[in-house]
């Protein structure tokens, strides 16, 4: 069974510092341009973990991923009109 994971954007000011912090989570994506990382973290150790990101001393700024939160399924209040364009 899989665990629970939270998102989290690391905003950091080093890149190659931002490499330790494959030790806390799944690191998912990293902008080498605008300097954040997305990671993931196990949602029980969710607020241990975050507290211990942030004493990073490369680390400015730690935000939630609102993700996971997001309709993903949609209804149709309308019917599809495309069946009667058909060939």
């Amino acid at each position: 069974m899989l665990a629970e994971r939270t998102g989290y954007i690391i905003w950091v000011s080093d890149l190659k510092a931002a490499r330790n912090l494959d030790k806390y989570g799944t690191v998912h994506y990293v902008s080498r341009k605008m300097h954040y990382i997305v990671m993931y973290v196990n949602a029980d150790k969710a607020e241990e973990t975050v507290r211990n990101i942030q004493r990073l001393s490369y680390v400015k700024k730690v935000e939630r991923s609102f993700r996971n939160e997001l309709k993903t399924e949609y209804e149709k209040d309308i019917p599809d009109k495309t069946s009667y364009y058909g060939l």
